[in-house]
């Protein structure tokens, strides 16, 4: 009833190739070390080219079955572990979406999820690049029944919400979140706030969250890593400082059911007063 959950803390640069070299090795170590699902972040095999308002990003698109869902589907396989591929910038025709990639401990795709909140900010132009998905997905696993959600998502406790009733017991967040030059936190600590939110998405929904963070300085961007796995009551299992590295934490499932059964959240809903969420 426990599983051990790895998460890929990296940085990236210009060449797609390299960056998905760099993924597979330090995938390597986190099973080597013991790692049963290993996540990825968002667009891990890229540059964050949405901090530039309109570029020709076309370079790092690819399909669901390209060269980076063959290598993580036999890095999977090889270490015998469940992957959750961070994201992609997949291009499906015209469309392209933001979209993360689960692959079992055989390394056959479970299937992918497409991110649903697209955000537009400065530095995270990110309309001008990605159709937005429009369902959230749960994968049964040997390891137990999981969710993505992507980055932006993590701010809708919505979308945490839904996934935890279609069964997810573990949440992954595959993000690229930091602060940006020129902009100040005059709301306060933002990433205090990204961490806070996520657990209480933890808390609420009787789920463990792993929230996996890129590193280092792009062009206008410092991402903070920060990557970290709470527990399904908000404790703090495992957490990143800024540098590259792999996050674990051994997650009791039982405590997922413990605390569903003792506090009842889901049991106690009252569906008949939420109409309001459903309104445009």
């Amino acid at each position: 009833m426990s599983v051990t959950v790895g998460l890929i803390q990296m940085a990236m640069k210009e060449d797609p190739a390299a960056n998905l070299k760099h993924a597979l090795m330090l995938v390597d170590k986190a099973a080597e070390s013991g790692a049963q699902i290993v996540c990825l972040p968002e667009l891990f095999n890229s540059p964050y080219f949405p901090q530039d308002e309109k570029v020709d990003a076309s370079r790092y698109s690819e399909s669901v079955s390209g060269k980076t869902a063959r290598a993580l589907s036999a890095c999977a396989a090889k270490n015998k572990i469940v992957l959750v591929g961070g994201s992609i910038f997949e291009v499906d025709g015209k469309r392209f979406f933001n979209t993360s990639l689960v692959f079992d401990e055989t390394g056959k795709m479970l299937g992918n999820y497409r991110k649903v909140h697209i955000p537009h900010d400065p530095n995270f132009f990110e309309q001008n690049y990605f159709s937005p998905g429009d369902a959230y997905k749960v994968f049964d696993t040997k390891y137990g029944k999981i969710a993505v959600l992507i980055c932006y998502d993590q701010w809708f406790p919505e979308a945490a919400r839904a996934c935890a009733l279609m069964g997810a017991e573990i949440i992954f967040y595959p993000t690229a979140i930091g602060t940006v030059d020129g902009v100040d936190q005059i709301e306060g600590d933002w990433q205090d706030a990204w961490t806070t939110v996520q657990r209480g998405h933890a808390i609420a929904n009787c789920v463990a969250v792993a929230s996996v963070n890129r590193v280092g300085k792009e062009r206008g961007m410092r991402f903070w890593g920060g990557s970290f796995i709470s527990s399904q009551f908000g404790t703090m299992l495992a957490k990143g400082d800024d540098n590259e590295g792999i996050i674990l934490a051994k997650v009791s499932r039982h405590l997922g059911h413990h605390v569903r059964d003792g506090w009842r959240f889901f049991h106690n809903r009252r569906q008949d007063t939420y109409g309001k969420l459903l309104e445009k």
